[in-house]
């Protein structure tokens, strides 16, 4: 048994003083789905409702054995924070949490709520580096313990706990584990703890953020010039540098880049199905298992659910991007004749599974035409060809702007 193994059971076995495992189930939907044994490791079902907490845990105990002070600082406008929160709160300890301005009342709440009287938060800076920086400012100047989300060696030994639960609970090493990758703390702790043993790993980035796939492939860290931060639980842009030197010889093919638009998909499959809450970056392992149907049968296959801290808010979108991805909503720019009986024209064209989900004259483009944003929503995908052949063929000019960016932002 390496040290790593080591440090890691006993930081697992410190944390049930905090909370109890988090449950690793059999889900039969998935297993029949894919016709293999997939697992889920309900990270989901933590105190806080992410595995953060246990990085923040180790981290914060080990170095209060050192003596290394009773404030403790953090940067951050999701789950660490959450974690960092409770784990003060624990240790009875004093906690100053920086969140950036534009973090949504509900996480500053969470957060408010797990820490109680011994932490303070402080709203600073518009974008996270503008946080991170005064955070770091803050801790130099006062000598707190300044405890990063992922890139730390106390924080990684702490990820590897759920590890440590995988195994003793399903009693054997599983054939494959699928996990997210964010700044790679949790998938550094995984590929250590599991080391010696016959695991497979599959690492899931969100598309617009495949910061360890760009490392693995540079031979080196790499810093990613742009991040789409829909997936906020994982969308880093440079992964961490203790984490890289655990996952640098990855085989790259192994590292998935997943789209954006079909984890919406998932999300809303995992919560209207299994009644499963899981946020974006948690639901990223379940959402690889549509890339790797070929290689998981017959095998053991553990899936983290790394956070179920879901904004319901945000549902609207979710649907909306899910659809979208999926070919069963698109948007148009429709020239439309104005002139007595013309839209009664369009709406013949429509077939029986098209429904307008959005209707809005824009402006007059010319006299006797006008531009119209429509939305339309089908039961399947080529639906649309049909639609679009018809609008043609019968005079309608239109422009397709689901897949443009900055027309979709502007008008939808």
């Amino acid at each position: 048994m390496t040290s790593f193994q080591e440090s890691a059971l006993s930081a697992c076995a410190e944390m049930r003083a905090l909370f109890p495992a988090t449950p690793l189930q059999k889900n039969e939907y998935l297993s029949g789905l894919y016709g293999t044994d997939i697992y889920l490791k309900r990270e989901d079902l933590s105190p806080v409702r992410s595995y953060k907490i246990r990085g923040a845990f180790n981290a914060m105990r080990k170095a209060l054995a050192n003596g290394e002070g009773q404030q403790f600082v953090c940067a951050s406008a999701g789950n660490h924070a959450q974690g960092v929160a409770f784990a003060c709160a624990h240790f009875g300890v004093k906690g100053r949490i920086y969140m950036p301005v534009t973090t949504p009342q509900q996480k500053i709440g969470k957060t408010a709520a797990f820490g109680g009287q011994s932490i303070e938060i402080i709203l600073q800076g518009d974008y996270f580096d503008e946080t991170l920086a005064a955070a770091t400012e803050y801790a130099t100047a006062h000598g707190a313990h300044m405890l990063p989300p992922f890139d730390d060696l106390d924080v990684i030994e702490g990820q590897a706990s759920v590890g440590v639960e995988i195994l003793e609970q399903l009693g054997e090493a599983p054939d494959m584990i699928v996990t997210p990758v964010g700044g790679g703390g949790l998938s550094a702790g995984l590929v250590q703890f599991f080391a010696g043993h016959d695991v497979d790993f599959r690492f899931c980035e969100p598309s617009g953020g495949r910061s360890l796939f760009a490392a693995i492939n540079a031979g080196q860290l790499v810093t990613l010039d742009t991040v789409d931060n829909f997936v906020d639980g994982a969308a880093v842009a440079r992964i961490g540098d203790n984490n890289f030197k655990a996952l640098k010889n990855q085989n790259p093919d192994h590292v998935l880049g997943i789209p954006e638009g079909r984890i919406c998909g998932t999300i809303s499959e995992m919560l209207n199905i299994e009644g499963i809450v899981l946020e974006p970056a948690g639901a990223l392992a379940v959402d690889a298992l549509k890339d790797l149907r070929a290689e998981i049968q017959g095998k053991k296959i553990v899936c983290i659910a790394s956070g179920g801290n879901f904004d319901f808010e945000r549902l609207p979108d979710i649907k909306e991007r899910a659809l979208r991805y999926e070919g069963l909503k698109k948007y148009f720019i429709l020239r439309m004749p104005q002139r007595p009986g013309a839209l009664k024209d369009f709406l013949n064209l429509l077939g029986p599974n098209d429904d307008i989900a959005r209707f809005e004259y824009l402006k007059k483009s010319a006299r006797n035409f006008g531009s119209v944003l429509l939305g339309i929503e089908s039961n399947s995908s080529a639906g649309f060809d049909d639609l679009c052949a018809r609008m043609t063929d019968n005079g309608f000019h239109f422009e397709d702007i689901t897949n443009d960016d900055v027309l979709a932002q502007i008008l939808i």
